[in-house]
């Protein structure tokens, strides 16, 4: 069963089924923003901080890409991930303009391996980008936590997804 979420409140669906607290967290390939790998999902020596979002280029995105950054300064044992689909020029640009140094910034523009978490949006205007999504995943590769925020257009309660970091 797919989720549903709202863009302006009116609500969207998403493709695939809902990864639930406790799910395997599947293997995705993204690309960075340097145009190198990387492999999100399964075990790993350190927790996973998968944050999806609709586009780096929206203020929404960019503000809550800026506050995890600047939130998880100090948190060394997590590897964490800001994953749209935005093409990882525009994702290096993003990360020049505003110092993002604290976590990597990739794109599910090749390889469409998000469908797999069921994050993509599979109708409305925003048809092909990513929900705004928080994953935690623990090293043994499950689904520790996970945020659905109901409003694309809002920002995670970023205090809740730190406590469970």
């Amino acid at each position: 069963m797919s989720t549903i979420v709202n863009f302006k409140g009116n609500p969207i669906s998403l493709v695939g089924n809902t990864l639930e607290v406790g799910s395997y967290a599947p293997y995705a390939l993204l690309i960075t923003k340097d145009l190198t790998e990387k492999w999100i999902g399964g075990k790993s020596d350190k927790k996973q901080l998968i944050i999806t979002v609709p586009s780096l280029d929206t203020s929404v995105c960019e503000k809550e890409t800026k506050t995890f950054n600047q939130q998880l300064e100090k948190y060394t044992n997590v590897d964490v991930t800001v994953v749209s689909m935005d093409l990882p020029f525009a994702q290096k640009r993003f990360c020049e303009s505003f110092n993002i140094k604290n976590l990597t910034v990739a794109s599910d523009f090749r390889y469409r391996d998000m469908e797999k978490w069921g994050v993509v949006i599979a109708d409305g205007a925003l048809k092909g980008c990513l929900a705004r999504i928080v994953f935690i995943v623990d090293t043994d590769g499950k689904i520790s936590y996970r945020q659905i925020v109901p409003e694309i257009g809002q920002e995670p309660n970023y205090e809740d997804v730190l406590k469970h970091l």
